[in-house]
């Protein structure tokens, strides 16, 4: 995908990564390019090393070695505080589960990352109704994860990964949970909100179907890139 912004750059970019479990290779030297605005599917058989691929862009594992870079600035070395800070402020991210607050109400699970990012609540939680409202959850802004639906429950999840503008959104097994018709529905309302808010999608899933309807599949196999599609 071209990048929107013309500067050649990527917004995210993996050169060399490698990742080990004992004497297992999970990545085998794996280097990709994420643009802005990119929207990409990881697929790959069960212990192929799409999900480490995820978890160690997005700073949840440390790679054995490699290098990784956002907006052309290397990030793999930064210490714990630093590459936490960086998840909660620059990367956003959408799990299977949602992994809502059950005690939480929906505005108040959008406005979390706001809130632990220093911004006061009525900021937050104005910015939170503001995508509930954009993903179809109007009126539903007092409810708890209890009192809504599966895919509700993942719109408010995808509202929380955008409110704080993040130049990537990581989603792991986003519909894994979720009846076809549904899923099909959140990952439509997922891409259209990261594409009105500019950041990337990296997608990790097992659904071809899915990851055949969005504009780049990174196919993954023993810890490496085998295939490369675009639309």
């Amino acid at each position: 995908m071209v990048d929107p912004q013309g500067t050649g750059q990527p917004v995210l970019a993996g050169r060399g990564l490698v990742k080990r479990y004992g004497t297992q290779h999970a990545l085998a030297g794996i280097d990709i390019d994420i643009q802005a605005g990119d929207a990409v599917a990881i697929v790959g058989p069960s212990g192929s090393g799409k999900t480490s691929l995820l978890h160690v862009l997005a700073g949840i594992l440390r790679a054995d070695s490699g290098q990784i870079f956002l907006a052309g600035q290397r990030v793999d070395q930064l210490n714990e505080r630093k590459r936490s800070e960086l998840r909660r402020t620059e990367f956003g991210f959408v799990f299977q589960s949602g992994m809502l607050v059950a005690e939480l109400s929906a505005e108040e699970n959008v406005a979390l990352p706001s809130l632990l990012g220093g911004k006061g609540r009525k900021e937050s939680i104005e910015a939170g109704r503001e995508w509930l409202a954009k993903l179809g959850l109007a009126g539903k802004e007092k409810r708890r994860p209890g009192e809504l639906s599966g895919g509700e429950a993942q719109r408010v999840a995808i509202a929380r990964a955008l409110t704080h503008r993040p130049k990537v959104i990581f989603a792991d097994e986003p519909t894994g949970a979720l009846d076809t018709r549904t899923g099909r529905a959140t990952m439509d309302a997922l891409l259209a909100a990261a594409a009105d808010s500019g950041a990337a999608v990296i997608v990790v899933t097992h659904d071809r179907e899915l990851a055949e309807a969005m504009p780049r599949t990174v196919s993954i196999r023993d810890g490496l890139i085998a295939t490369r599609l675009a639309a």
